[in-house]
């Protein structure tokens, strides 16, 4: 197993090198560039030329991808271009920790309500539960972000004010910690947002569930089991509900990829000091390393959840074998 680890991490970074070139190519010939446009401004050239020269974006494009990465393997993700105040590696230790807490939370709610509805469908199936949480699974699923945040603002923060409907994340102080704090404040911010989050993920996981639960409990070793007289929940929780995971952890390592780095609406939509919302406004304001660096990082999450999803297949099925 150690060795597949290796050979995977080996084999990603040529893939890294790639996604590298690719993203810093494709930032560069976006229209338009950080110093053409201040507020509403088009800003003098002299200056331009000077800040241009300052952060060697007047060099070839090979002479500014070496360099990038030459910062990168010390470190250093690059300066901002708009706000000299602060570089990529301060806005990633101020957003990346708000995405994880809120990728991490929506992962729970997804798993802690997917799966059980999944095992409940499968186990009642042709049922009027069946029905009813297939029908939930279904509408969740349609039910995009882009809708369901905007109504759970409107009813919960707009009408009943119960909850907070913007502005997680926006204490730079907070954003140091990666583990959710356990204050009032905290889960009144995020409650929203999660609840967004997750009611998709968990629809999805739902019916995964179902489906592996139900092709895995017409296999022979199942009704093997039944036949040795062991009683249904041991069936369940120990033969059948192990093998059945195996289409939901195939869907883990992009899915927990996309939720540690933010979802791009839900961070729009509730205003959060997150990765996602910092991705949209970079490529608006041309910030060439930050778009890159982003990117990057979400790469690496991406490959690296796909190893865990390796690693979980040998666990969960006992027939796989990667030495």
């Amino acid at each position: 197993m150690i060795k597949f680890v290796l050979r995977r991490i080996l084999v990603a970074i040529p893939v890294m090198f790639a996604i590298a070139l690719a993203t810093f190519l494709m930032v560069q010939a976006l229209p338009g560039g950080p110093f053409d446009v201040v507020g509403f401004r088009a800003m003098p050239e002299p200056i331009r030329e000077i800040l241009e020269e300052r952060y060697g974006l007047n060099e070839p494009l090979y002479v500014q991808f070496f360099s990038y990465l030459g910062n990168l393997l010390q470190g250093n993700l690059g300066p901002m271009l708009r706000d000299q105040s602060q570089n990529v590696n301060d806005i990633v230790g101020q957003t990346f920790p708000v995405s994880i807490q809120l990728g991490i939370l929506s992962l729970i709610l997804g798993l802690v309500i997917g799966v059980p509805a999944g095992i409940i469908a499968a186990l009642r199936h042709n049922s009027a539960i069946d029905a009813t949480a297939t029908f939930v699974a279904v509408l969740g699923v349609s039910v995009p972000n882009l809708v369901l945040g905007p109504v759970l603002i409107l009813i919960f923060g707009v009408y009943l004010d119960w909850f907070p409907v913007a502005f997680w994340g926006a204490d730079p102080p907070f954003t140091l910690y990666f583990l959710p704090p356990l204050t009032i404040d905290f889960w009144t911010h995020a409650a929203l947002p999660v609840f967004a989050l997750g009611t998709g993920i968990s629809a999805g996981i739902s019916r995964l569930t179902r489906a592996g639960l139900l092709e895995v409990m017409s296999e022979d070793y199942i009704r093997t089991a039944r036949a040795k007289g062991l009683r249904e929940r041991a069936v369940v929780l120990i033969h059948a509900l192990k093998n059945s995971m195996i289409p939901v952890a195939t869907v883990m390592g992009p899915l927990l990829a996309g939720i540690l780095t933010g979802s791009l609406v839900v961070e729009q939509i509730f205003a959060i000091n997150g990765m996602g919302r910092k991705f949209i406004s970079s490529i608006g304001s041309r910030e060439y390393f930050l778009i890159t660096s982003l990117t990057l990082i979400y790469s690496v999450l991406l490959i690296g959840g796909n190893i865990m999803v390796d690693v979980m297949y040998a666990w969960l099925d006992p027939r796989i074998r990667y030495d």
